[in-house]
Formats: structure tokens, sequence, C-alpha cells
């Protein structure tokens, strides 16, 4: 085992969030020395970074958690079903309290550059501020949604008021009784105008493609729920492991929407509207994967979500979803954003058909139409998902070549936790990973990253090389799957998900859409076969 006294440290992590924690917890206990690097000034990665009005986890808290710990599954209590960022947030610095991890977390400082020295067999890691750093293992924890897309709209400079990301929420900003535009109508929006149009004297939201949208029906967690919930905690775990997007929901259902009549679906689909993806995938197995049974599930969506609710007949027609598949956008849950739009003081523009946006002004925003004056301009415009955090530093692989530059027509990986020409770096949930709960395939990787350490601190291997091969493999894989599913639909709707929604890159398949149970399946067998998707070596080439 190659120590720190040849390297600074054993492994290098980027990222202070979920990965960042589950790193610290896994490779501590395989023997390593570790540093874990976050620009941020505190703990919880995207929960320290996403603070705006309105932000929490579209998963329920019981389950959007690590489990290496059974003693933090007892102790920790969730005050609601879906916790907010500063919840989320404490639950981590709970964990990190509970397992001393802070003396290894290092804040407020960036990385903008890690270097592969092949001779050496190891990696320098420059900070901002051109410190340096040697580890064996870099490790990227940053997240599939860390990277905001910043859009390419003339004056962005010009605008006299606050004019930032959603994920870069100012400091004490104060929107009560201010008039607030909001470029972009996905989850962030979804949460965040609720809360703000309640004081705001105006909010104007700028939507190019309107979203399918969820019932999250938030609740208090009682001490019953939670009595229940600890009591069968490993079942739950169990669930989440086995599931196709990695949550604690129950089994396929063994219904069709194909095989039931018109009256037995809606009857299914009312009896299990409490809330949450569940819908999804505790009703009819099918809809995802027929035509027929997902337009049945988008017009029940439609019906209850938005007729049902928007006043204005067309303002529910612009909120309507067209051309497109249920799940072929990510959905997000609900939470009052429908009914936000019968107040007087909010207004939705269409930018994709009726008023585009030409720039943004001293004093607002012009479209091809009018000029939206503001206060306050927030672009609520998402990220660069999956690859955007990674090509945002200088990562420089055995041969020279910088992985955007790898990445720039296609963002191919080994199960999205390792890529060819780059020994002994590792990815959390990178490109070609599934899109799920996220806390499970997070705490799967570590895992995984673990037992590969391990395996070549017993035997002695200092460097490992991943195969060319297997990553070709598994982009194929990647590939004809989604080729396969109703998600290939995503790209016409620039979805996130496919990376449609950037103007530097083509879209591209970014995520593994054969079922993250299957995946974690992947990669156990590739642990207990000895990780056959890479080359190890006892000393640098």
């Amino acid at each position: 085992m190659q120590s720190s006294q040849t390297t600074d440290f054993d492994a290098i992590v980027v990222g202070a969030g979920f990965a960042g924690v589950a790193l610290t917890h896994y490779l501590r206990e395989a023997g390593l020395s570790l540093r874990v690097f976050d620009r941020a000034p505190d703990i919880g990665g995207t929960w320290a970074w996403n603070k705006y009005p309105g932000a929490a986890t579209d998963s329920e808290g019981y389950y959007y958690c690590l489990t290496f710990s059974k003693e933090v599954l007892e102790e920790w209590t969730w005050s609601k079903r879906y916790p907010g960022w500063e919840e989320t947030q404490n639950y981590l610095r709970f964990v990190a309290d509970k397992f001393d991890m802070w003396p290894h977390l290092q804040f407020n400082t960036e990385i903008t550059r890690a270097e592969y020295q092949a001779d050496r067999g190891i990696w320098i890691v420059t900070t901002g501020d051109g410190a340096t750093h040697t580890c064996r293992f870099f490790i990227s924890g940053m997240g599939m949604i860390s990277q905001p897309q910043i859009p390419n709209i003339p004056g962005q400079t010009t605008f006299k008021g606050p004019c930032f990301h959603s994920s870069r929420w100012p400091e004490g900003l104060e929107f009560a009784g201010k008039r607030v535009g909001i470029i972009g109508a996905g989850a962030t929006t979804v949460q965040m105008l609720p809360e703000v149009a309640k004081t705001a004297a105006s909010v104007t939201v700028f939507q190019r493609t309107p979203n399918f949208v969820m019932p999250a029906m938030q609740k208090p967690m009682t001490p019953e729920w939670e009595k229940e919930i600890k009591e069968n905690y490993q079942e739950i775990i169990d669930k989440c492991r086995n599931h196709v997007f990695g949550m604690g929901f129950n089994p396929p259902s063994g219904r069709t929407v194909a095989e039931s009549t018109p009256e037995e679906v809606q009857q299914v689909f009312e009896e299990n509207w409490h809330g949450s993806f569940r819908w999804v995938f505790e009703t009819f197995d099918d809809l995802l994967a027929t035509p027929e049974a997902n337009k049945a599930a988008a017009d029940f969506i439609i019906e209850k979500m938005i007729k049902a609710k928007v006043e204005d007949p067309e303002t529910a027609e612009l909120l309507t979803p067209k051309g497109y598949p249920l799940f072929a956008k990510r959905p997000p849950l609900d939470h009052g954003y429908y009914e936000a739009f019968n107040r007087d003081n909010v207004k939705l523009v269409d930018i994709k058909d009726y008023e585009p946006i030409v720039e943004i002004t001293e004093t607002g925003v012009r479209t091809t139409q009018n000029h939206h004056e503001f206060d306050i301009i927030v672009l609520a415009t998402g990220f660069k998902a999956y690859t955007g955090a990674l090509e945002a530093m200088d990562i420089v692989g055995e041969g020279g070549q910088i992985l955007r530059d790898k990445w720039q027509d296609q963002s191919s990986s080994i199960m999205g936790v390792a890529v060819a020409g780059y020994p002994n770096f590792f990815m959390v949930t990178g490109p070609q990973a599934p899109f799920a709960n996220l806390p499970t395939s997070i705490e799967q990787n570590a895992q995984w990253i673990s037992e590969c350490v391990k395996k070549m601190n017993a035997e002695g291997k200092q460097v490992f090389y991943p195969s060319a091969t297997a990553e070709e493999e598994w982009t194929n894989l990647t590939a004809e799957i989604h080729a396969q599913t109703m998600m290939a639909e995503g790209d016409k709707v620039n979805s996130w998900m496919m990376g449609a929604n950037r103007e530097d890159r083509k879209a591209r398949v970014l995520i593994f859409f054969g079922g993250a149970h299957v995946y974690y399946d992947k990669l156990k067998e590739s642990s207990d076969a000895g990780f056959p998707e890479l080359a190890f070596a006892d000393t640098a080439a």
C-alpha cells in the first residue's frame, strides 16, 4: 500500500456532499488517508449551494440518506416527508459529527487542475490559490447537477439589480415587495415560485417547455410514521437497492394498462394518488414502456394537476406539456406551483412560440413582444448535468488529454465510475450512471471504489488502468438501452438528462436507463469478479 509518506494523501476527493461524506466513511474504513476539498464554505454539496426559497428534496427524506450506520438511521429524525435544504444539510453535519469527519474536510477551496503523472503513478492536484497536493487516487464526488448552466442572453451584465443563477442565491436577498423575473420553468421554479409569490410584488415566469409535475403532498413526520419507518429500515434499504430508480418503493405491481379496462385504470390511478413518484411505479408496470400506457398516465396528471387547479384556461394550456412523453423530462414535485398562477401577482410568458427573449436590459427583460421591468432576475436555467463540474477543471490523463476534450462528442465511461486514459481516477455518479435516488447510487459507487482500493492494497497493486474496450462496451450498451426506451424523446425537449440544454455540447446519452437495480448488480458483478474492467499494475508504467 502506498502511504502518505510518498504522497500527501492516499486519496483526494472533490466535493463534500453526500458523495464526499460516503467516500470519507468507506475510504477511511479501507485504511486510506484522504482529504475532501470543496469550494463551498460548508458541508452539503448540492444543499450547500441550492438555498433558494422552497428548495427541498424530491425523494422522501427517510430514504434520501446514507445507510452505512444503523445508529444514524435510528438516531436521526426527519421533520417532514420532503426535507428542505437546511434540514438536509443539518443531516450531513450530524453524520460528520457522529463519525468525526471534519478533520478530513477542507472548505473554501476550489480545485482547478488535476494531472496524472505517469512516471510516478500519482496525481498532482492544484487549488485556486496555486497550492498543490499529491495523491494516489483522485476522486470526483462533485455530483451530477452542480455546475450551473448560464444562458447566453445578451445584456446580462447591464441589469442594475441582482441577476444570478438560482443555485447561487445571494445571502440575505429581500424579494418582498419586489418585481421578480424567473427565467426557466424546471424543478427549481416549481419549488421556488409558490414561496416567492407570497410576498413579491409580482413574479413573471419565462417558460420554454412546460413540465409534467407530480404531486408532493408534503406532510409532517409523526411519531407513528417514524416508528414504522425505523422498525422496517432494512426492508426500506433493500427496496432502494432493488428498485429501478433506487427508491424505497414497492416492487412492480404485476398490473399493466394494456391488460386493464379504462375504468380499472382510472380507479387504480385514483386510489394511488398519495404523492411522490411512487404513483408512477406502484400503479402499472408499463407506464414508461408503451406509448398507450404513458399517455394514460400523462392525461391523468394533466387533468388532476393542471386543469383542476389552474383557473385561467389560456394559462392552463400554456402549462400543459405537449409533444413528449411523461419522464422524457424529469418531472418535479408540486408544492403549490399551479395554484400560484391563480394569484394576481403571477404571470406566465411563453418564450418558445410567442415571446422569445431578445435581451436583458438595465431594468428588465426584453422579448419580441414586450419589455418586462424587474427589480430581481433569477436564472433558473438548470445545470450542465453529469459532466459539467468535471469539465470545469483541467483533469489531465496519462496521455495529456484533458477530460472535457475527450468528452467533446461523447461522454463515455465505465459504469459512470472510471474513464479510459485516466488511471487511478474514480467518479461518483459520473456520466452513463443511472439517474436515481442519489444517496443510494452514491453509496453503491463508494462501496465499489473502496472494494477496488482494498483489492489493490491487498495485492500490492499501485495503479489501475481502465480498459478502453470496457468503456466502449458500456457506452454502446447505454446507447442501445436508451434507444429502446421512451426516454429517447428527451432530446426533443432540450432535456438536461440528455445534455440537450447546453449550448456548448450536442445532445448525448448521459444516463444508463437499464434500471438502477440492474446497474447496482453490474457493480457487484464487477467487484466479485475482481474488477475485470481495470488492468492493475505493481508499479507505474
